[in-house]
């Protein structure tokens, strides 16, 4: 008799699990680059947490006699038009861009996953319903649709948030619905409504578990896209408050200024850069790990 035979069934569940971490974890940081892109959002979340720890001034703190210095020890990054700390508000930028990324990417996920999931489970009315609706939304680009609520709205936190979430419900919508409608024809789920299960039930236990692993990579993805929306809706003015540090307002506030000091614009915009290219570079290794077809190819 085998040794796994012999084990208790919570071992050899326990066993299992551990198995599937492990291939998870070997994949997912088997590509040097995809280490890189999670060590630049870890760096990235460490900074926007303890943002007043790292930042050496208050973000909007004006000192007129002392506008567009040079990059010096006191001042990093140099200083912009109203002599605030450019360094100081890379840096405080961060908080505003994962509060706007995390907000928009989970409210988005929630709704627009519970509408696939109701359109693809219960398919007829409900399928035709909502999906048009889906259909509709997705007639206009998420950024052209995002600027039209914002200008609507106008500026402000909750403003951006809404509009930023309303363009990125349909893709979750459309995603959730197709892995629904794929998965609903199991025989699992076809033995479920036969042992009496409720419609709550075989949804949240055999469902959307299932339909998680796509869902996971593209939340991943999003938060890169939804950060490099925001900073685009606040380079164009639609954005957040001015006083506000955001990185989007700051490369536009810098862009008359690059020949006495380029950081002004270069600063915030490297930051955007690195952060979206983390997030996708993580959302690349998560696919590859969470992919059944690609299991023991990396």
């Amino acid at each position: 008799m085998s040794t796994e035979a012999t084990l208790p069934m919570d071992t050899k569940e326990v066993s299992r699990r551990a198995g599937e971490f492990g291939r998870f974890t070997r994949v997912f940081l088997n590509r040097k680059i995809v280490v890189v892109g999670l060590v630049i959002i870890v760096l990235f979340i460490l900074t926007a947490i303890f943002s007043p720890l790292i930042a050496p001034f208050n973000p909007n703190e004006q000192n007129v006699m002392n506008t567009l210095r040079q990059p010096s020890r006191e001042h990093l990054l140099g200083t912009d038009t109203l002599g605030r700390d450019i360094a100081s508000r890379v840096i405080y930028g961060s908080r505003t861009s994962l509060l706007i990324g995390i907000t928009v990417v989970a409210f988005s996920a929630i709704v627009g996953m519970g509408l696939g999931l109701i359109a693809g489970y219960f398919g007829g009315w409900a399928y035709t319903v909502i999906m048009r609706v889906i259909d509709a939304l997705m007639a206009f680009p998420m950024l052209v649709l995002a600027l039209l609520i914002a200008s609507v709205l106008g500026p402000g936190l909750n403003n951006i948030v809404i509009a930023l979430s309303v363009g990125l419900i349909p893709i979750y919508a459309r995603l959730m619905c197709g892995q629904v409608i794929t998965v609903r024809e199991n025989d699992y789920i076809t033995a479920e409504h036969s042992l009496g299960s409720s419609n709550t039930r075989i949804m949240l236990r055999h469902i959307v578990p299932n339909c998680l692993p796509p869902l996971i990579v593209l939340i991943t993805m999003m938060l890169g896209s939804i950060i490099l929306a925001e900073a685009g809706l606040s380079f164009l003015g639609i954005g957040i408050s001015p006083s506000t540090p955001t990185w989007g307002s700051m490369v536009n506030d810098g862009r008359g200024y690059l020949l006495q000091n380029p950081l002004l614009s270069f600063a915030p915009g490297l930051a955007i850069m690195l952060v979206v290219f983390g997030f996708n570079m993580v959302g690349d290794g998560l696919r590859d790990a969470l992919d059944p077809r690609l299991r023991g190819l990396l």
